[in-house]
C-alpha cells in the first residue's frame, strides 16, 4: 500500500517536467532567500519567518498571466505586514489576539472571492498571523521579522520572474473556472465559507487552548487549511481526513529523523531543503504526501529552534485532531453544502462545456477562421479537475456508498473519454481541408441535443433522425473528425445511466 502511494506521486507522469522544476525553483528561491537573511545578520527566527514568506510567495501566487503573478506577488507584503504588526502588538493580550485571528480567518476566506490573487493574499495574511504565533514573537522583534519578510520576498520574486523564469518557457495553466454559484452577500460562496471556516477556528482555538496554552494554534492552522481549495461538505471531509493521515505519518518521521537530530544545522538545513522540494512536488497529487513533509518540516524547525521532543510532536497530533473536528462540525452544522450538490452543479458545467467545445468545433469546421475550440478544450479540462476534486469523497476506499461510488466512476470515465474526445476534434478542426462535410454539422447537431438532453431530459425529448445531406468528400480529416463526434455521442449516452438510472437528479443524495 505504501509502495504504491509512493510510486502514485513520484513515479507519476510529470509532462515536461514541470512539477519537478517548479519544485526545484522552490528550494532554490526558498535557500537563497534564508541565505540572504542570514547574511543581513538577522536572528533564527527571522530567517524562519523569512523562509516562510519565500514559500508562501512561490506556492500560492498562481494567477494565470506572469504580469498578475508579479502584481499580486508585490501586494503580498502590502497585505500581510499590517497582519505581522497586528499580531505582535496583541502579544501578551489573548483576547484581543483571539479576536484578531478570527477576523483575519474571516477576510482570508472571503477574499478568495477575488479569484486566484484574493485566494493568494487571504492565505499570506492568514499565515503571518500564524507565523507569529509559532515564533512567539515578541513587539521589539517586528522590525527584524519585517526585514526578513521583505528582503526574502525580493529573493523569491528575482528567482521566480528572473533566475528561473519557468512561466515563460512553458504554457500558462487554464485559467480556474468560477465558483459553482454566484451570489452577493451571505449568498457568496466565499462569504459562506468564511463563515464556516471562522466556525471551524474559533472552536479549534477554544478546544485548542484548553489542550494547550503554547500550541493551540495548530489546531486553527489545521482548520483554515482545510477549507483550501474545497467546495462541499464530503471534499472538507476527506480533506481533514488526509491531513491527519499526513500528519500521523509526518510525526513518526519525526521521531525516527528530526528527535535525533537535536537541531544539528547542517544535516536539518538539507532535510528541510528535501521537504520543501516534497512539498510543491507532491501537492498537486497528493494532500497527505504533502503534510507529511509539512509535519517533518515542522519537526526540522522545532529542533533548529531547541523545543523539539516527543511529547511535542504528540501534541502536535492532538491539535491537529481538534483543527479537523472543528471543521467537520462546521461543514455539517453551519450553512452546509453537500457532495451532490457540488458534483451536480460541476457535472453540469462539465456537460456545457462539451456543448461548447462540439459547437465551436463545428464553426470552425463549416469554415469560420474566428472560430477557435482550443480555449474551450481547456476550460472543459479546468471544469474536470474540480469535478474530481468534488466526486472524490464518493470515491473515497471508506466512502459506504458502493452504488453511488459504482455511478460516480462510471461518471468519470465517461466525462474523460469526452474530453479525449473534444481534444482531438478541436486538431481536427484545425485542419481547413477536413470542413464543409454535411455529416460533420448534423453529428455536432447531435452532440449538442445530447447534451441538452442529459442537462434537462423533459425539454428535451430523443432527437429526430437527421435528413441526408449533401454528398460529402472523403477527406480523411472529416473521417477523423466524424470519429471523434460518434465517439462524444456514444459517451454522452453512457452518461444517461449513471447519471438518471432510478434517480431525478445527477447522483442524487451523494
Amino acid at each position: 500500500m505504501l509502495k504504491r502511494a509512493f510510486a502514485g506521486v513520484f513515479v507519476a507522469a510529470d509532462p515536461g517536467r514541470l512539477r519537478l522544476r517548479t519544485s526545484a525553483r522552490a528550494v532554490l528561491g526558498i535557500g537563497l532567500a534564508v541565505a540572504a537573511v542570514a547574511a543581513a545578520g538577522l536572528p533564527l527566527t527571522a530567517a524562519i519567518a523569512g523562509g516562510l514568506a519565500a514559500l508562501l510567495a512561490l506556492f500560492t501566487v498562481a494567477d494565470p498571466t506572469v504580469r498578475g503573478q508579479a502584481v499580486t506577488t508585490a501586494l503580498l507584503p502590502v497585505v500581510g505586514l499590517p497582519v505581522l504588526a497586528l499580531a505582535t502588538a496583541l502579544h501578551g493580550r489573548p483576547l484581543a489576539r483571539d479576536a484578531a485571528f478570527l477576523a483575519v480567518v474571516f477576510c482570508g476566506v472571503a477574499a478568495r472571492r477575488r479569484g486566484p490573487r484574493g485566494n493568494a493574499l487571504g492565505i499570506f495574511a492568514f499565515m503571518m498571523f500564524f507565523a507569529t504565533q509559532f515564533l512567539h514573537a515578541m513587539p521589539g522583534e517586528l522590525p527584524r521579522l519585517v526585514a526578513a519578510v521583505l528582503l526574502a520576498l525580493a529573493v523569491a520574486a528575482g528567482v521566480r520572474f528572473g533566475v528561473w523564469r519557468i512561466e515563460r518557457r512553458s504554457l500558462p495553466p487554464a485559467a480556474a473556472p468560477a465558483p459553482l454559484s454566484a451570489g452577493r452577500g451571505a449568498a457568496h460562496p466565499a462569504t459562506r465559507q468564511a463563515v464556516q471556516a471562522v466556525a471551524a477556528c474559533g472552536f479549534a482555538l477554544a478546544v485548542g487552548q484548553v489542550v494547550s496554552g503554547e500550541r493551540w494554534y495548530w489546531a486553527v492552522g489545521t482548520a483554515w487549511w482545510i477549507f483550501v481549495n474545497t467546495a462541499s461538505r464530503g471534499e472538507t471531509l476527506v480533506r481533514g481526513f488526509r491531513r491527519i493521515l499526513g500528519t500521523v505519518c509526518g510525526i513518526a518521521a519525526g521521531l525516527l529523523i528530526a528527535v535525533p537530530l537535536h537541531g544539528a544545522p547542517a544535516p536539518t538545513a538539507a532535510l528541510v531543503a528535501a521537504c520543501v522540494f516534497g512539498i510543491f512536488y507532491a501537492a498537486p497529487l497528493s494532500y497527505s504526501w504533502m503534510m507529511f513533509f509539512v509535519t517533518l518540516m515542522a519537526g526540522l524547525l522545532y529542533g533548529l529552534l531547541g523545543v523539539l521532543h516527543p511529547g511535542l510532536l504528540a501534541l502536535r497530533l492532538e491539535q491537529t485532531v481538534i483543527g479537523a473536528l472543528g471543521a467537520a462540525l462546521a461543514v455539517t452544522a453551519v450553512l452546509p453544502v453537500t457532495t451532490h450538490a457540488a458534483t451536480d452543479a460541476w457535472i453540469r458545467r462539465a456537460l456545457h462545456g462539451v456543448r461548447e467545445c462540439a459547437a465551436e468545433s463545428a464553426r470552425r469546421l463549416a469554415g469560420d477562421p474566428a472560430a477557435d475550440p482550443a480555449p474551450r478544450v481547456a476550460e472543459l479540462e479546468a471544469v474536470l479537475v474540480g469535478l474530481r476534486r468534488s466526486i472524490a469523497p464518493l470515491l473515497h476506499p471508506l466512502s459506504p456508498l458502493r452504488a453511488r461510488k459504482s455511478r460516480a466512476r462510471q461518471v468519470m470515465v465517461a466525462l474523460d473519454d469526452c474530453a479525449r474526445q473534444v481534444r482531438g476534434l478541436a486538431e481536427v478542426a484545425a485542419d481547413p481541408d477536413a470542413s464543409h462535410d454535411a455529416r460533420l454539422t448534423a453529428a455536432c447537431l447531435r452532440v449538442e441535443a445530447a447534451v441538452g438532453r442529459l442537462v434537462n431530459p423533459a425539454a428535451h425529448p430523443a432527437a429526430e433522425p437527421v435528413a441526408p445531406g449533401a454528398e460529402p468528400h472523403h477527406h480523411p480529416g472529416a473521417e477523423r473528425a466524424l470519429a471523434h463526434l460518434h465517439g462524444l455521442e456514444a459517451a454522452l449516452a453512457g452518461l444517461a445511466a449513471p447519471l438518471y438510472g432510478g434517480a431525478r437528479a445527477p447522483l442524487a443524495g451523494a
